[in-house]
């Protein structure tokens, strides 16, 4: 069906590839595909450039999360298993996409996350299929090894050495707690806890938008349109062959001589691909939307993580001091500007890793993060990074790494430019319920060690009252939140009743079509995912260049 709203006259221009979405895995694949000088390629980004001060420094991200310029900032159906919840999802709106506005944890997950998905019907998925992609992409501080990469365009750094001194009281409870250390997180051992890594460069953010598009958009096979809202993938039969777009209100029209990929994300690709007549053919019928293809798997299988906080006032100082009062403001701003260094540089992320909350365990099943600052008096949902608590606090968190709720994603009606209804079905397995329980109680017994509790003044939150089961329950219904990393709504898979995309990452049933994020993932990673998003990206371009050797 047409896009709503005025429709302007408009010239058609043929590329070999367009890529929807220059978020994380779309600059990805404008760099590798134009690398060869063979293929004309346009990239559409909905949202503006990344060339912002806030942007590239570090820990701006917490003023990123708000900012409607740079942020589609959805937010979620209200949750009944959360309280009647409504959950914040930011989600990024400009070059590099939700990479340039995340906390830059540069994880890649469980070996077994991966080991999983070619188990679901996905060969050359598995572990050791996807490490070449992961050494690929990185440019690891610990040099070239089996297990790490070396030169590649994503640097990640080890910032142990500037984290906040209180990191280390943390990583010695976990010891004391019978949790191993890793000596790398991304090493050929992922289990225990560290200094996480992070995707940061001379103290300025590391994203796809710096790593690899900047390079690429010197080339004149590339061509760059921000600002642009993608209404519609056009067919001719069942092959992608347009995309319709609008910028400043004027409607555009571009044609794929190759293939239109969608890289928009877990929220944005679904909603394409609905607005596009590829869905549930029930619901877009009932919109009035012409099915082009049933695919009862679009925006379906929706998985995130969530996570809850334990909060505590310090007896010690923390990073509070540091960015509350304007003298601290004043001093590590000043840091910054004249050194790219000091807690700006960083993520407030800044230990954690994945252990096993509880013996049996096969693998970890959690992961835990350390944040030497505290918000207690933040508005519900929000976490301002420049305004934390007046005191002295820090704050462990604890997320269930394999969540087994399933939410979807759906039109609200055919106007590109009305958010989708998000409903992410939270705790709706019960054993996730049981994981954040089992979490909450490794957070106290941590709190509880020696190197922590000498440390702690106060459990502010959930605080001492908070006791028996039924009221931790309450507390998590409550207070857990999401981590922001939703996948799964154009799922990989071998069954198009099931999945959306094959393991080339081909729409099932159309030609010409293909998606490249996080919503093919067959299952949530362990961990944060968007370096799991860049290694996908790595794969897809070698597939789509093999095809094209195949088919000149």
């Amino acid at each position: 069906m047409p896009p709503p709203g005025p429709v302007f006259a408009f010239e058609v221009n043929t590329f070999d590839y367009i890529i929807v979405g220059a978020g994380t895995a779309g600059c990805v694949l404008a760099e590798r595909l134009t690398a060869s000088g063979r293929h004309k390629v346009l990239l559409l980004e909905a949202g503006p450039s990344d060339e912002r001060f806030f942007v590239r420094m570090p820990i701006g991200y917490g003023r990123c999360f708000y900012d409607p310029a740079i942020n589609w900032m959805y937010r979620t159906e209200p949750e009944p298993a959360l309280a009647g919840r409504s959950g914040y999802w930011p989600r990024g709106k400009l070059l590099g996409g939700s990479g340039t506005i995340n906390a830059m944890v540069a994880l890649r997950g469980h070996p077994a996350d991966f080991e999983e998905w070619a188990a679901l019907g996905n060969p050359g998925w598995g572990w050791r299929d996807v490490l070449p992609y992961f050494r690929k992409l990185e440019d690891s501080p610990f040099g070239p090894s089996a297990e790490r990469g070396s030169g590649g365009p994503m640097k990640v750094a080890d910032v142990s050495a500037q984290t906040h001194p209180l990191c280390n009281a943390f990583l010695q409870a976990c010891e004391q707690a019978g949790l191993p250390r890793s000596a790398d997180l991304n090493g050929v051992n992922s289990e225990g806890v560290a200094h996480y890594q992070i995707s940061v460069h001379g103290g300025r953010r590391v994203s796809t938008a710096t790593a690899y598009l900047r390079p690429a958009m010197e080339r004149a096979q590339l061509q760059v349109q921000t600002l642009a809202q993608v209404q519609r993938i056009g067919f001719e039969g069942r092959r992608a062959t347009q995309v319709h777009y609008t910028v400043g209100g004027e409607l555009r029209q571009a044609r794929a001589a190759r293939e239109v990929i969608l890289c928009a994300g877990a929220i944005n690709t679904p909603q394409l691909l609905q607005l596009s007549g590829v869905g549930p053919a029930e619901h877009l019928s009932s919109l009035g939307i012409a099915v082009v293809h049933d695919s009862p798997a679009v925006g379906r299988h929706l998985q995130d993580h969530l996570c809850i906080d334990h909060l505590y006032r310090a007896r010690v100082p923390t990073l509070n001091e540091q960015l509350r009062p304007w003298h601290g403001k004043l001093r590590v701003g000043l840091q910054y500007l004249l050194t790219r260094g000091g807690p700006l540089a960083l993520s407030v992320n800044q230990a954690g890793g994945f252990v096993r909350s509880r013996p049996g365990l096969s693998r970890p099943d959690m992961q835990l993060y350390f944040s030497p600052l505290s918000y207690t008096r933040s508005p519900p949902g929000k976490r301002p990074l420049m305004n934390p608590d007046p005191f002295p606090g820090f704050m462990l968190s604890a997320q269930p790494c394999r969540p087994g709720s399933r939410g979807h994603v759906e039109l609200r009606s055919p106007d590109a430019l009305q958010a989708p209804r998000i409903v992410p079905n939270s705790l709706s397995d019960p054993n996730d319920l049981e994981d954040l329980l089992h979490g909450a109680a490794l957070l106290r017994r941590l709190a509880a060690t020696p190197a922590l509790a000498g440390l702690v003044a106060q459990e502010m939150q959930p605080g001492p009252s908070v006791q028996t089961r039924e009221q931790m329950i309450e507390d998590i219904r409550a207070r857990c939140s999401t981590v922001f990393h939703p996948v799964s709504t154009c799922r990989m898979g071998p069954d198009p009743a099931q999945s959306v995309v094959d393991t080339r990452l081909r729409v099932h049933g159309l030609a010409g079509l293909r998606i490249v994020d996080a919503s093919v993932f067959p299952t949530v990673t362990s961990g944060n995912t968007n370096m799991p998003v860049v290694m996908v990206a790595e794969k897809a371009a070698d597939l789509l260049l093999a095809d094209a050797t195949l088919n000149p």
